[in-house]
């Protein structure tokens, strides 16, 4: 069954926002004034997302990295808020371009290092090693979050058919992308990133080299799909080796 998945820490609480886990790659960030959905695939089979825009009595964004299917879900656009205000669609160019969505749908095409402003925070695109952008979006007290879309280090070296360069480029690319966040951002707050068990034994690979590069506070894995059991010995790992991080799900 897709949606709920055995997630150890579904929620994170803190003094003026939460940080929501849904289904594979979509997080609901709750604020005061406004509400911020990523990567909308599926809900949970109670309808918690739904039912929280549906309530919502502030503006509602949502955030689309790609266009492939499991991070976005056209029904999305057809949402709105309890005073029927539809959603506040930020789409990667390709969103709009792959699954010929009318412009005038989005607040804002994204685009790699073409900032946007709302008035609520900032958002900074950057580049992804597969498609579309991944995201840092920037609270107006600081604090700062970014949603990897399908940045990783995409390295299958029992499986190079499944990649579309070279091991080396692989390598090359996403280490350039995280070169171009951290000269961006001193810190993340909240990092939400793939922990993807397809990859075998270099499942932590990409997130071992951006722990090591930019300093995070809390880490919460996604892009598992139905392979949640494993996480908490990843989590473990990774907690152990960066015990400066909260990672959430262990």
């Amino acid at each position: 069954m897709h949606g709920h998945v055995p997630f150890f820490c579904n929620f994170a609480f803190f003094m003026d926002y939460s940080l929501t886990y849904i289904y594979h790659s979509c997080f609901l960030l709750e604020c005061p004034s406004f509400l911020l959905v990523f990567d909308y695939w599926r809900d949970r089979p109670d309808g918690f997302l739904r039912q929280r825009v549906a309530e919502s009595d502030v503006p509602v964004y949502a955030f689309v990295s790609h266009f492939h299917e499991d991070h976005f879900n056209p029904e999305i656009l057809s949402w709105s808020n309890r005073v029927g205000e539809p959603l506040r669609c930020l789409l990667s160019y390709d969103v709009v371009k792959k699954r010929r969505i009318p412009p005038e749908k989005a607040v804002a095409v994204l685009r790699p290092e073409v900032a946007v402003e709302t008035p609520f925070f900032r958002l900074q695109p950057f580049r992804s090693t597969d498609v579309g952008v991944s995201a840092a979006v920037s609270l107006p007290d600081g604090t700062v979050l970014f949603h990897a879309g399908d940045l990783n280090n995409w390295y299958f070296p029992d499986h190079p058919s499944q990649m579309r360069v070279s091991l080396r480029e692989m390598e090359g690319l996403y280490l350039s992308v995280i070169r171009s966040v951290k000269d961006t951002l001193p810190h993340i707050d909240h990092l939400m990133f793939p922990v993807d068990p397809r990859l075998g034994a270099e499942t932590l690979r990409g997130a071992v080299q951006l722990l090591e590069r930019i300093p995070v506070r809390h880490f919460y894995p996604m892009h598992f799909w139905e392979r949640a059991v494993e996480l908490k010995s990843l989590l473990e790992e990774l907690s152990a080796r960066f015990p400066g991080t909260e990672f959430h799900g262990c």
